[in-house]
């Protein structure tokens, strides 16, 4: 088990609750908008947000967080991540924010307290980039998009 450290943002709302697990097998954590004021954010069609936690975390050397989105909010109203994964590096200490997109065709209400995303926790592995003269040979080579098959 993974310890992440997890403090609020000054004037956060205590009530929201921290990142958890719904369920026992589940791989992400939800984490929920922690809104000034207790407010809602509504996102037209195509429009996108920067959705507060209200949380900075720690995440230990050596691991990531990856921020995905939730696959209800995706599939019932179009909300997703245009970045996603977003990936929360191990040495950052600033506010943790969600960027939502709407791709549905009606405008979405976040609420104070929603689960907006899901949190992964990841091991990193670094790797060295070194200049090559030539690359090994494979069957596909430089196909590229589909040069495997539709899709």
């Amino acid at each position: 088990m993974v310890a992440i450290r997890v403090i609020r943002e000054d004037g956060a709302d205590p009530a929201v609750a921290l990142p958890s697990y719904e369920s026992t097998g589940a791989a992400g954590a939800d984490v929920r908008a922690n809104l000034p004021g207790g407010d809602s954010i509504v996102l037209e069609p195509g429009q996108r947000a920067l959705v507060p936690t209200g949380l900075r975390i720690e995440i230990p050397n050596g691991y990531e967080v990856q921020v995905r989105p939730r696959s209800g909010l995706a599939l019932k109203h179009g909300i997703t991540l245009p970045n996603t994964p977003g990936t929360i590096d191990s040495d950052y200490r600033g506010p943790l924010g969600v960027i939502l997109l709407n791709t549905g065709q009606e405008a979405f209400e976040i609420a104070h307290g929603e689960r907006i995303a899901q949190l992964v926790v990841a091991p990193v592995v670094q790797a060295t980039f070194e200049p090559a003269e030539a690359l090994s040979d494979t069957d596909r080579g430089a196909g590229g998009f589909g040069s495997t098959g539709r899709g």
